[in-house]
């Protein structure tokens, strides 16, 4: 458990840093929430809940520290030095590289194992918790205007649906979802 807690302060404290590309609140927002969905979805479903959790605390470390685009892709490659640093197994590092690597669903990439597909769930999952960050997203870091922003929200939310293979989480997320398309369809 060591490992887990260590990754965490390394995200929080990226999280905290001025250089950080979103600021402090996704910390709150997303990467706390979406790694409680991952540790119980690995838990109901026998996962290897290390791997699970500590994918999940750095599933989008690529865009606190690089930027959002490639994300999955610096993600993977900032997590596996940290945990090299760390002394973490070599065959877990990339256990967990490959969650980071394939999470991103605008990528179209499938996932390979359960862990990953975990992560993919988890993360959408947690979207739909924070819809006013990832307004915050559209209109801020975006730099899009209303209208634009309602489309992408809405977009997005459509495609993080689309991205949930087990019906455990769709049952969760549906009214949630439903009361998106409501809100956002025209």
């Amino acid at each position: 458990m060591e490992i887990i807690e260590r990754i965490r302060q390394f995200v929080e404290d990226e999280c905290r840093k001025s250089t950080s590309k979103y600021g402090f609140g996704p910390y709150d927002s997303h990467f706390v929430p979406m790694v409680k969905y991952a540790k119980n979805l690995a838990v109901e479903m026998g996962a290897d809940v290390e791997i699970v959790e500590i994918a999940g605390w750095l599933h989008d470390i690529g865009s606190i520290m690089v930027g959002r685009e490639d994300h999955h892709v610096t993600g993977a490659e900032i997590a596996s030095k940290k945990l090299k640093e760390l002394g973490y197994p070599e065959d877990r590092i990339a256990l967990v590289s490959d969650c980071i690597l394939h999470h991103r669903g605008s990528q179209k990439m499938e996932s390979e194992t359960l862990e990953e597909q975990i992560i993919i769930e988890a993360d959408s999952i947690s979207c739909f918790d924070n819809i006013v960050g990832i307004f915050r997203a559209a209109l801020v870091n975006e730099k899009k205007n209303e209208e634009e922003a309602r489309i992408s929200v809405l977009n997005k939310m459509t495609n993080k649906w689309n991205q949930l293979r087990f019906e455990k989480s769709k049952e969760r997320i549906r009214p949630k979802y439903e009361a998106v398309r409501i809100l956002l369809e025209r």
